[in-house]
């Protein structure tokens, strides 16, 4: 499996209405380092519908301005019909939204 494919599978266990940064996707994916490549891998999702790359944040809740399938207003409505609520205009509560994987709950 190549490390794209790892993430993917990652970011296919995100819930819906439940959001994990782009560090605890790394760790989840085997290496604590590829929280860039992370990014990079959800930029190029061959499968936008079923990988669920909106779910994906900053460690801090903000959403990425340059959100690949439609900017930063797609990200946050995606994220909003799924029930997700926002702090401010850019951060997801990461409180509240976060999602809980025992690997992972450090981040």
């Amino acid at each position: 499996m190549t490390t794209f494919e790892k993430i993917y599978e990652v970011v296919k266990t995100i819930p819906k209405g439940k959001v994990m940064s782009y560090g605890q996707v790394a760790i989840l994916a085997g290496n604590p380092r590829w929280a860039r490549v992370v990014g990079y891998a959800l930029h190029v999702n061959p499968q936008p519908g079923i990988i669920p790359c909106h779910r994906v944040v900053m460690k801090d809740g903000s959403i990425c301005k340059g959100f690949a399938f439609g900017g930063a207003d797609a990200q946050r409505q995606l994220l909003e019909s799924e029930g997700v609520e926002f702090v401010d205009d850019m951060r997801v509560d990461m409180e509240k939204y976060r999602a809980v994987n025992p690997q992972a709950e450090q981040l």
